[in-house]
């Protein structure tokens, strides 16, 4: 059995793909690409900001 490495940011994209799935007709790709989408939106908000 090998382990495979999942980062954080891979963890963060899963996550909010998950939520996206569960309230949302979205297929699997489309969610994937809106999560990669909300994630990224988020990474850019100033700290000071969240």
């Amino acid at each position: 059995m090998t382990d495979v490495f999942v980062s954080r940011y891979q963890k963060r994209v899963q996550f909010v793909q998950d939520v996206l799935l569960r309230n949302s007709k979205l297929g699997d790709k489309d969610a994937h690409r809106l999560a990669v989408e909300v994630v990224h939106a988020i990474d850019h908000i100033p700290e000071e900001r969240r």
